[in-house]
């Protein structure tokens, strides 16, 4: 009778059973308080009830799951073999990745405009396909044989793709007085922070084995594969859509186009001409020009910088810590651009472009004319924020001036000629000489070309103002 008591207590909530409880929440408490403060920050202001929140979280795992293959491919291509060789394996991934990229990146826009109720299979697809290379992945960063650059190649396609639907998507899940300025910083503060803590944890998962960090970017991509299903059903609707182009109709002589017909008020057939990039304003045309110099920048820098800090390291700092350097003064410059584009609320987004411009070519002919480790710290910042703050206020352009029929498709097109300009500006990181005097003039003469081509434009288009253009 007393055992049967003694269950009974136990069963009921007794001294052990609570002690264990209490251990368990105390053992809990850290990760359960920090998912509840993640999920309110996520959530805030509408974004939970809009969706707006998931696709922030979603973004977060993307970014977590690229840095670490982004280390694990580090390790095996660059920073395992003499500096000469490094540039060998680095060109041979140019070629085989980045040239295919080329080609393949203006197929992506239009290939997911064909799949505008398939958005959340299509981001879930790219988290699936990076899972499967990941693991295919794990035995040639062993070998370092020639099947890692394909897989890398699928790797990068599949982030791109990725990257050109979510685009396509946060226009629709926009919480009520929620600027798209504002919906991009959050979505992108999100992938930055999570790249910073994910980018320790991969170099600790590599210190155990090369293959450590693709088996958690496999298990990550898993998770976001899962959670782009959790997204609203809002994303997958094409109600109101129309696709978008970069260049001009050709109507020619015989008045034929690529429109579609309508009829005219005296119920004759007529031409509608198709709504394209340069019909709904200007500024969209010179904004993507200007953020164009920008990932030129960004991707020679990225390239150029790699070899050269390896070779010719900060005084004073062995090669790890001279990159070390200056990656977080990119990454601290991206997160504060981020930061102030949300605090300005896209206010005179093209007058910004161009100020940005200005500022990233200044601080380039500056770094070219005092070249030195610091002067690299300052202008990867510089790029960092510059590049951030362009690209939030080229969204609140493409928000305020492309109609919301053809909205999803610009975007969609926009991300990917971006995409392609960082693969040309990588091109020219990697196949310059290690000069930093002469690698500082060619990005500044990138810049210069950028802002000869840009500036004109976006400060004559602030001028007259947005002419808020009809498409029928």
């Amino acid at each position: 009778m007393a055992a049967v008591r003694s269950s009974d207590a136990y069963a009921s909530g007794g001294p052990l059973r609570r002690t264990g409880r209490a251990v368990g929440r105390a053992l809990r408490l850290p990760f359960t308080a920090s998912a509840r403060g993640i999920r309110k920050a996520t959530h805030a202001h509408g974004a939970g009830e809009s969706g707006l929140g998931k696709l922030i979280e979603l973004h977060a795992v993307n970014g977590a799951g690229d840095v670490m293959i982004t280390v694990a491919l580090a390790s095996t291509v660059f920073f395992s073999v003499p500096t000469d060789e490094a540039r060998g394996r680095v060109a041979l991934y140019l070629a085989v990745t980045m040239a295919p990229f080329t080609l393949l990146a203006p197929v992506i826009g239009p290939l997911l405009d064909r799949l505008p109720h398939g958005r959340r299979a299509a981001m879930a697809a790219a988290m699936l396909t990076r899972a499967v290379l990941a693991i295919a992945m794990s035995t040639a960063v062993i070998t370092g044989g020639l099947e890692l650059y394909p897989a890398a190649l699928g790797v990068l396609v599949a982030s791109k793709a990725y990257g050109v639907v979510r685009s396509a998507v946060v226009p629709r899940l926009l919480p009520p007085r929620f600027s798209l300025v504002r919906a991009n910083s959050r979505v992108t503060l999100a992938g930055l922070l999570a790249t910073g803590v994910a980018a320790p944890i991969a170099a600790g998962l590599h210190l155990i084995g090369p293959r450590g960090p693709l088996y958690g970017a496999c298990v990550i991509f898993l998770g976001g594969a899962v959670l782009a299903f959790t997204l609203p059903p809002t994303v997958d609707s094409a109600k109101g859509e129309r696709k978008a182009r970069l260049v001009t109709v050709d109507h020619g002589r015989n008045g034929r186009n690529n429109g579609t017909d309508r009829n005219d008020r005296n119920g004759r057939r007529e031409k509608e001409r198709r709504p394209t990039l340069r019909t709904v304003g200007p500024a969209v045309l010179h904004g993507l020009q200007a953020n164009a110099s920008h990932r030129l920048l960004s991707g020679f820098l990225t390239f150029f910088l790699a070899f050269l800090l390896r070779e010719h390291p900060i005084a004073g700092q062995n090669a790890a810590i001279s990159l070390g350097i200056v990656g977080v003064a990119a990454g601290g410059g991206n997160a504060l651009g981020t930061a102030v584009g949300a605090w300005l609320k896209a206010r005179g987004p093209e007058l910004i472009i161009a100020t940005m411009l200005g500022i990233a070519l200044f601080t380039t002919v500056l770094a070219a004319l005092l070249f030195g480790g610091v002067m690299m710290a300052v202008l990867c910042a510089v790029a960092g924020f510059s590049q951030a703050l362009s690209k939030l206020s080229l969204d609140a352009v493409i928000q305020r001036d492309v109609p919301e029929e053809v909205r999803t498709s610009a975007f969609a097109r926009s991300e990917t000629l971006l995409q392609m300009s960082w693969v040309v500006g990588g091109a020219i990181g990697i196949a310059l000489p290690l000069n930093g005097v002469l690698g500082m003039g060619v990005a500044a003469g990138i810049l210069a070309l950028g802002a000869l081509v840009a500036v004109r434009g976006l400060l004559t288009t602030a001028r007259r103002g947005s002419p808020h253009p009809r498409v029928a």
